[in-house]
């Protein structure tokens, strides 16, 4: 058990409490009719009205009320809900992947190029509709997090869970507004961050109402952009850091450059014209702006602290997000009738420093002194979806559901490399400096039909089967060109010849679903789950290398790296639901075992280090997971979750991982064998958190809560294996404490996360084998800054406000 000294403690002190608190729910279980009894949410992830108790699948939910008083704002935040569970936090720029039980073999590397789907194994859905989006969580209903496929009962396959971000809908008895504010500052940031938001519902008749929410969020930052050069191909990025004036006359410092602010709304129209039918129809919209990326390079060759990074150039990004939603059911009697249509749009730029990929070319690009280069990348995403469901409403020991799914998506994107002043250096002319430039255009047409027979064999066991059928056609145009060699060999200054190579896939399958459940007595249920998941492949996008090649710089591909095939997933899951003590204590929990066929694996080309995937051999992973909540009496609440995963390669993969053999890069390239055994990286194999939360009343009917939690991991890998220089992220623990005052309309929280200040590594962008000093054509050096890692937040202190007005 690799934890850190502080995890260690962490979890060892949640023992002791833990003990205390189970013996006085044992001992007030004698007819204490004061005690207040565990909450029993009601759910739909399973498509009909139930409880987590009673859904025979692994579920954790939680109420938007208590979303608020535990702090959780946003994806990230959302790992703390269920054991198993993972979101890598790369900071508002970073596209946080979601990995669920293991099931990741990429490093843990944020995406270079511009990317919005959270690693692609998780489905996330806001209301009916299958939609990734960083969502803020105001105003939500619930948020419910499947782990396990879910292919059988939602639209959208999933290779391993699904999230659901549940909105409240609009109300039709009561008038509200409702406003909330947040300031906190960062103990290593200078400006005070805060977020201010409002919502209403507006009830105009009895079967007609309104309900829209604002927010905005103005994060400040903690990272410092400490290496920023100043004018672009003039000034030297790697003066003599020893020498203060040739770094002041160079370079200047960005402070807290990692800012977001983010914009988003929303509003809801709701039409019930009878008590059979029910339509919804939403509109969300989000547009964040960032200013850097969330990463430490203390690791680089390039003398910055533990919260500043060492890039050349500044790496703003922005996102727009838009879906529009609209929802009906209509109850026909028999069965209830559910159509769900979505249209999203997706739209993002940024910036990134891509001097050391060029410096990786080995084309003598470090020669100029001054040599800096940058992206800028664009893409948008449309995506049209369609769900009809059918869920049986009638009474009888048969029910069922049917569905059928429709998703069409688009993405063009389009990503320009620029090194200004470069093109002198080689004695040529290119006056807009384009050094790259890469374009795709992407159809995904996906449909799918689905369902599940359940069977009531007596009023405590049932059995159900499901099936899903899909069928995918992805049709992929990919072209680049390098428009400043070109133009070294002749051609116009300013031409651009784009050649796009079609690619894709069409392919289609079968997936099953086996469950069954058996209630014991009124307060446990044990339940076995076999489900299948998938995932899309695709072509790579790459031209087939010639043999040899041509002179010149070239992009291509071997034979094995032209297409990669989708991923499958075989779960075994075993399951308890159980409440103790007259309903004081819930313990939930699972073990499980996954079989997973030719996993997807981020890699590069041979020749050009173009960004591709690839598939390995086999692999599993098998866990437990553990969820806990005891109420001893009505003043304390103690909840606990804990997961332990082993995820590792089971067969053989050749010329799996890359790295290099320094000194140099593409030269050296070199690919090591994945072999069974091999751990995968993303996950740690210990995860746990412990919370304590007292209640008291004051003033009559206003609360004082007083809480307390503790989030611990232990260490993970950034590499499969630790192989190719991996490293191995230390285990760490977060302490968050928390003072909320409820008054019944308002509400005013103070609050500290990381409290002790805890420096945590999330993820890593290549390995050790990168700090490379180079040589300049004056002799100067040239320090490649590939190697960084994403960080965690530092300390956070600060004081959130909520009042209601109406009712």
């Amino acid at each position: 058990m690799h934890l850190g000294k502080r995890a260690r403690l962490a979890l060892l002190s949640s023992i002791s409490p833990l003990a205390i608190f189970l013996a006085g729910a044992a001992q007030a279980a004698e007819g204490d009719a004061n005690v207040t009894d565990v909450d029993n949410l009601v759910i739909t992830a399973t498509r009909r009205d139930s409880t987590v108790q009673d859904a025979p699948i692994n579920i954790a939910a939680q109420t938007g009320e208590k979303l608020e008083a535990a702090g959780i704002t946003d994806l990230v935040d959302l790992a703390r809900l269920a054991p198993g569970l993972t979101i890598l936090d790369q900071g508002a720029r970073g596209d946080n992947q979601i990995i669920v039980r293991g099931l990741n073999a990429n490093p843990l590397a944020g995406a270079e190029a511009l990317n919005n789907d959270g690693g692609g194994t998780v489905a996330t859905y806001v209301g009916e509709i299958p939609f990734y989006v960083h969502l803020k969580l105001e105003d939500m209903n619930r948020v419910e997090v499947l782990l396990g496929p879910q292919g059988t009962l939602y639209g959208a396959g999933t290779l391993s869970g699904a999230i659901r971000y549940i909105p409240n809908r609009p109300n039709f008895s009561a008038r509200t507004f409702d406003v909330r504010a947040d300031a906190y500052g960062y103990a290593e940031g200078s400006g005070v961050s805060g977020s201010v938001g409002v919502t209403f519902n507006l009830p105009l008749s009895d079967t007609f109402a309104v309900r829209g929410s604002l927010d905005y969020l103005d994060d400040q930052g903690f990272i410092d952009y400490a290496t920023v050069v100043k004018n672009i191909g003039v000034s030297d990025p790697d003066p003599n850091f020893n020498n203060p004036a040739a770094v002041a006359a160079n370079l200047m410092r960005v402070e807290d450059a990692n800012t977001e602010r983010t914009f988003s709304g929303r509003v809801a129209l709701r039409w019930a014209p009878t008590d059979a039918l029910d339509i919804n129809l939403t509109y969300y919209y989000q547009d964040m702006d960032v200013g850097g990326r969330q990463i430490s390079s203390a690791r680089s060759t390039v003398p910055v602290g533990r919260w500043e990074s060492s890039m050349r150039v500044l790496e703003p990004e922005s996102r727009t997000d838009q879906l529009v939603a609209l929802e009906i059911t209509y109850d026909l009697g028999f069965a209830e009738l559910t159509s769900a249509t979505g249209y999203s749009r997706y739209e993002e730029s940024g910036q990134r420093d891509q001097t050391d990929l060029l410096i990786g070319l080995e084309y003598s690009y470090e020669a100029f002194p001054a040599f800096t280069a940058f992206t800028l990348d664009v893409t948008r995403q449309t995506t049209i979806t369609q769900e009809f469901r059918l869920v049986s409403t009638t009474e009888g020991p048969v029910s069922w559901i049917v569905g059928a799914f429709y998703n069409r998506a688009t993405d063009k994107g389009e990503s320009r490399e620029f090194t200004p002043h470069y093109d002198a250096f080689i004695g040529t002319s290119r006056p807009d400096s384009l050094e790259y430039i890469s374009a795709n255009d992407d159809t995904l047409t996906e449909m799918a039909a689905y369902g599940e027979l359940s069977f009531q064999i007596n009023p405590n066991w049932q059995v159900t089967l499901g099936g899903r059928y899909y069928h995918y056609e992805l049709v992929t145009n990919l072209a680049t060109d390098t428009p400043l060699y070109n133009t070294s060999q002749g051609a116009a200054p300013n031409a651009i010849d784009l050649v796009f190579v079609p690619g894709g896939q069409d392919k289609g399958g079968f997936l099953y679903k086996f469950n069954t459940s058996y209630k014991l007595n009124d307060d446990m249920l044990v339940y076995f789950t076999v489900s299948q998941g998938y995932r899309i492949g695709n072509s790579n996008g790459v031209e087939l290398c010639q043999n040899p090649l041509p002179p010149g710089q070239n992009i291509c591909g071997q034979p094995n790296e032209l297409e990669y095939q989708p991923d499958k997933t075989t779960n075994f899951e075993l399951g308890m639901h159980s409440e103790w003590f007259d309903r004081r204590l819930r313990i939930n929990g699972d073990i499980y075992y996954i079989n997973w066929e030719d996993p997807q694996v981020l890699s590069a080309t041979l020749v050009g280090l173009q960004p591709i995937t690839r598939n390995a051999g086999k692999a599993r992973s098998m866990g437990l997971e553990v969820q806990m909540l005891a109420r001893p009496n009505p003043q304390w609440t103690v909840e606990a979750t804990y997961s332990y995963i082993n995820a590792e390669l089971t067969e053989a993969s050749p010329n799996l991982i890359d790295t290099i053999v320094p000194p140099g890069f593409q030269s050296t390239v070199i690919y090591l064998d994945g072999a069974p055994g091999d751990r995968l990286p993303g996950s740690p194999e210990h995860q746990g958190t412990f919370k304590v939360a007292y209640e008291m009343p004051v003033f009559g009917d206003d609360a004082l809560t007083f809480s307390g939690e503790v989030i611990a991991q232990s260490n993970v890998l950034s590499r499969l294996g630790g192989k190719g220089g991996g490293l191995t992220l230390a285990g760490f623990a977060f302490f968050n404490f928390r003072v909320t005052y409820d008054a019944g309309d308002w509400t005013a929280t103070f609050y500290v996360n990381n409290a002790f200040n805890e420096f945590a590594e999330t993820g890593v962008r290549r390995t050790s084998l990168y700090n490379q000093v180079l040589t300049d054509s004056g002799g100067g050096d040239v320090n490649v800054r590939s190697y960084f890692s994403y960080v965690a937040p530092p300390r956070v202190i600060g004081i959130r406000f909520t009042k209601s007005f109406g009712g």
